[in-house]
């Protein structure tokens, strides 16, 4: 897929005793409108393990600032990432376990997030977004 913005070449003449003067200017210059979508992908690249924002702002002529806005908004759920196609979602598995408590004792509901040798139990009440954090860090541990 070739570069969506070509740098542009202005070219600033300036005439001193009879000579021109020739200097080209390179880089975009003025305002630049990003399509949410060319936004969205850009940012997504800042979250790939080991990527550094001012690297991925240097490949496509950002400032690392300007990258950094956009980043925020995604967090702030203004700006929608792409789905990553690695991503699937497990089987939920619901079992009852015999339980040696009283029927008077109220058992603690929780979820678990199992991943190899390692488990990890929510209070049902956790937020969603806390719940995928911890996936994707379990996911990223393996």
């Amino acid at each position: 897929m070739g570069r969506l913005h070509q740098r542009e070449h202005h070219l600033v003449a300036e005439r001193r005793s009879g000579a021109f003067r020739l200097e080209v200017l390179e880089g975009p210059t003025g305002r630049r409108r990003w399509p949410d979508e060319v936004k969205s992908r850009i940012v997504a690249e800042t979250f790939a393990p080991g990527a550094r924002v001012a690297d991925v702002a240097r490949r496509h002529g950002l400032r690392p600032q300007h990258l950094s806005t956009w980043r925020r908004l995604a967090r702030q759920g203004k700006l929608v990432l792409p789905a990553d196609d690695g991503l699937v979602f497990a089987p939920l598995m619901l079992e009852e376990a015999a339980s040696a408590a009283s029927p008077r004792e109220e058992r603690e509901e929780s979820i678990e997030l199992e991943v190899g040798d390692v488990m990890v139990r929510l209070p049902v009440d956790s937020a969603a977004d806390r719940i995928a954090s911890i996936a994707a860090a379990l996911r990223a541990a393996r």
